[in-house]
Formats: C-alpha cells, structure tokens, sequence
C-alpha cells in the first residue's frame, strides 16, 4: 500500500534532517523520527563487524533509549526502492501499525509512503 498525497511541513523537515545525517556522515541511509511530543531523532547506517542496524532501526532505537513512548513518523532516505520489512517493524513496534513511513531518495524527493504495520 503507497500512499503518494502531499506531505505536511513537518514531515519535510524529517526528510531534510535525515538527508542531511546521510550526506554528513558518508552512509548509504539517513533516517528520522519523529515522536508523539514532536521530539526528532536522526540517525545514519551503523556498520561496525560487530553490530549492523539500518538507518531507520537506529533512529527508532536513539527514541527507544531517549525515553520516546510512541512515535508519529519515520522517513528513511536511501537509494533502496521499498523500505525493509526489518525497517517497519521497528516503527510498528513503538509507533503502530498505521504510522507512516517515508521512502525518499537521496535529493529528498519522496518516492512512496507506507503504513509501518
């Protein structure tokens, strides 16, 4: 299921924010969040031998750890054509099953939009 409507200005600055994580740390994914009190967590791929986590699991685990209760949007930047299984697990996990998430390509134009569940 894609959803393709306009996006609200909010969820423009989660595709900027997670742009910019990518591009400044040189990874193949920039990720955002966004939680149930407008707090953002940004975060970029992790690829150390001992721990792989996606761009979007990272930003879902820095809410987790920061004490976020729900979230209200998850934007993943990356030149993937679908977001992972893995991906919108997390989301649901913590934000349920109808919290959006936003695919974007690397110049931040959103390419689809999916309910995490």
């Amino acid at each position: 299921m894609t959803d393709n409507a306009p996006l609200d200005p909010e969820d423009l600055k989660l595709i900027t924010l997670a742009r910019a994580a990518r591009a400044r740390n040189a990874v193949p994914e920039g990720a955002a969040v966004r939680d149930e009190t407008g707090r953002t967590y940004v975060a970029g791929t992790v690829a150390l031998d001992s721990l792989a986590l996606s761009a979007l699991r990272t930003a879902v685990a820095m809410a987790v750890a920061s004490g976020a209760a729900s979230l209200e949007a998850a934007v993943v930047v990356t030149d993937a054509d679908t977001v992972s299984d893995a991906d919108r697990a997390a989301v649901r996990d913590l934000g349920g099953p109808g919290t959006p998430v936003v695919l974007a390509g690397r110049d931040g134009t959103p390419r689809l939009t999916v309910p995490a569940g």
